[in-house]
């Protein structure tokens, strides 16, 4: 586990923000087919400038390119060699279904990492970075094993044991790269650990088939050869994500079902857990949390979801419930999840997503007196 940074911050974030309306249009014609790349791409740069500025200048002690070059979340799932979105259709779930649901994947060929997926666009955030660490975000391992058996083409992988070591060493290259480029932080975005937590999603095969508990250390098992071989002061959080596309979500339930495994096998350096509302349970599964550790448990107390602002001495009370269970020089503030899992965005103004981040900070220098 990484020793020498300490990330996650005190104020910190999930990692999306808000498309501003321009770039918002140009990704729709890029997909779309209509779309002119030099464009694009001149846009792009623009409001990472923008973006980046903005959160150097509101005081965080962290900076994402706000995942401007991507149109979802899912992005470094798609662009690892053998992969296709697709597979099964998602099972129902008795009878009111979830307002969306989980993205399948087919592999039809041999994962391989075959070009740096992330670096490009890390490495112009760093150059334009002053005063904050940059941070990667990327969607978790687990992710991939929503392709089941019947998704995987058997002249490939004739056995799913060869497929899952094939997963860590995309994302050990990648992490490699990244940090030879000066990254020093990075993120993997999981919503499987989440599913495991929702009683209705818990044997949903999409999340790997198996027994839910034996999946939540299946789980713990390939995050963590994923991350094995990064620089030991390399930090590495894990966000556990309920779902967050257009505002809706898909998962609910408190951490108690994953917790233990989570908080204990996990060998990352910080968690970013969703606690916005009743979905999420209470603080008490943070008892799991190992005594003497150095990680970090940032609180997601700030809705990304809704326009309203929070009450901030409300949300100190929260950190302080928490607290009781996690010690304070451990937990951290940020949203729930970031503003903009995909390019559309969440149902808030950029206006309440600038009143938003800006609570986070005036949170953590209230709490801990840094954002750091």
């Amino acid at each position: 586990m990484a020793e020498q940074t300490q990330a996650p911050f005190r104020a910190d974030h999930v990692g999306s923000f808000l498309r501003p309306p321009p770039l918002r249009d140009a990704i729709e014609k890029d997909r779309d087919g209509k779309g002119n790349a030099a464009e694009l791409k001149a846009l792009q740069d623009k409001y990472i400038r923008e973006i980046v500025a903005f959160q150097e200048g509101i005081g965080l002690a962290v900076a994402t390119d706000g995942e401007f070059r991507h149109a979802s979340f899912h992005h470094f799932l798609e662009k690892i060699d053998g992969t296709a979105v697709g597979g099964r259709q998602a099972e129902p779930v008795g009878a009111a279904p979830k307002p969306f649901e989980p993205r399948t994947y087919s592999i039809h060929a041999k994962l391989r990492h075959s070009q740096p997926i992330e670096v490009g666009a890390f490495k112009y955030l760093k150059e334009r970075v002053t005063t904050a660490t940059p941070k990667v975000t990327m969607a978790s391992p687990t992710m991939l094993l929503r392709a089941g058996r019947e998704d995987i083409n058997k002249d490939v992988y004739p056995t799913m044991e060869e497929f899952y070591a094939d997963i860590p060493k995309v994302y050990q290259e990648e992490l490699q790269q990244l940090y030879d480029a000066g990254c020093r932080y990075a993120q993997l975005d999981d919503t499987n650990y989440a599913y495991l937590c929702d009683p209705e999603l818990r044997a949903r095969r999409q999340l790997g088939g198996g027994n839910p508990d034996e999946l939540s250390v299946r789980y713990a098992r390939l995050i963590n050869e994923s991350i094995a071989k990064r620089p030991k002061d390399m930090a590495i959080g894990v966000h556990i994500c309920r779902g967050n596309s257009s505002g809706n979500f898909a998962a609910q339930g408190g951490y108690e079902p994953i917790a233990d495994v989570l908080l204990n096998q996990l060998d990352i350096d910080g968690y970013f857990l969703e606690y916005d509302d009743e979905r999420s349970g209470g603080f008490e599964p943070l008892r799991f949390f190992p005594k003497g550790s150095k990680k970090r448990v940032v609180l997601g107390v700030v809705s990304s979801k809704r326009p309203a602002i929070e009450d901030k001495d409300e949300m100190k009370r929260r950190i302080d419930a928490a607290s009781k269970f996690v010690p304070l020089e451990n937990l951290c503030v940020s949203p729930q999840c970031g503003f903009a899992s995909t390019f559309r965005g969440n149902p808030v103004t950029e206006d309440v997503q600038k009143r938003k981040m800006e609570l986070v900070v005036d949170i953590a220098r209230d709490v801990w007196g840094t954002t750091k």
